[in-house]
């Protein structure tokens, strides 16, 4: 099976998570729980997982699954897989119960440990964001569709930096990240993935993640920056690999347009 053989079935997925999600939303009805890493999921979380799952199985059924609400396997088990789905049904949870909109629906293929294909949806917009190895990433507005491309940044224009910063951070606990923060410029949006995603069309230069994340977050997202142009890599600047460990935790990260910059010295991580 290649990538683009099933790209499409696989945005109508996410597309029916997302509209099921978005259902949920708006009639805010939604139940809340607390999981076991003290974070939070919701009815919206579990409706679209089970979605994605099922039609994920049915199409693929010789591929495995990993996704965010059903990550107990060990990596005695998953050293095996050669090739898996990782998803993260709703990316932003938090985002999700506080109202705010931004967030999503991630589903990647992740082959010999490296993503190869990725879509961020977004229910409330129903914009797409995808990309597959080798082929370009591409942003989806309804009829509309667009190869999307980061933007590259010389080395003397890193006086304007654009940061990606979430709607309920601290903005001065970020711009301490950069060693020149004065004509930085915050793009303010909530949700890992979406951030991401506003760095592969350009609309931002950079984010910075320092924190808990799991592998789900970013499969989709490292696969869409790198097709765009960009990077998304540890703070020792090597891209992120995946289900090599026995936790599913990501190292902190750093998400760049323009991957030919020095960002180990424009950032102080």
């Amino acid at each position: 099976m290649k990538p683009e053989d099933v790209i499409e079935q696989v945005i109508d997925i996410a597309t029916e998570a997302g509209k099921k999600i978005r259902e949920i939303y708006l009639e805010g009805t939604f139940k809340r729980e607390v999981k076991s890493d003290n974070t939070p999921v919701t009815s919206a979380d579990l409706a679209a997982n089970d979605i994605i799952c099922s039609q994920l199985a049915a199409l693929t059924p010789d591929i495995p699954i990993l996704s965010e609400e059903a990550a107990d396997i060990p990596l005695s088990d998953r050293e095996t897989w050669k090739r898996y789905w990782l998803v993260d049904p709703l990316d932003g949870t938090g985002e999700f119960i506080a109202g705010s909109g931004d967030f999503s629906v991630i589903i990647a293929l992740v082959e010999h440990n490296r993503p190869i294909m990725g879509i961020v949806y977004v229910p409330m917009t129903q914009v797409c964001y995808y990309a597959i190895a080798g082929l370009g990433a591409y942003k989806r507005d309804g009829k509309n569709e667009l190869r999307i491309t980061s933007k590259q940044i010389a080395n003397g224009e890193t006086d304007n930096i654009r940061l990606a910063v979430s709607r309920r951070q601290d903005p001065q606990s970020v711009l301490k990240l950069l060693n020149k923060p004065n004509h930085c410029e915050l793009v303010v949006m909530g949700g890992a993935a979406l951030k991401s995603c506003l760095v592969a069309e350009g609309r931002a230069d950079c984010y910075v993640r320092l924190g808990p994340t799991g592998e789900w977050d970013t499969g989709a997202a490292q696969i869409i920056i790198e097709e765009a142009g960009g990077a998304l890599i540890d703070i020792n600047l090597q891209p992120l690999t995946y289900n090599e460990r026995e936790s599913l935790e990501n190292p902190n990260f750093i998400v760049v347009g323009s991957p030919n910059l020095p960002w180990d010295i424009l950032l102080t991580t």
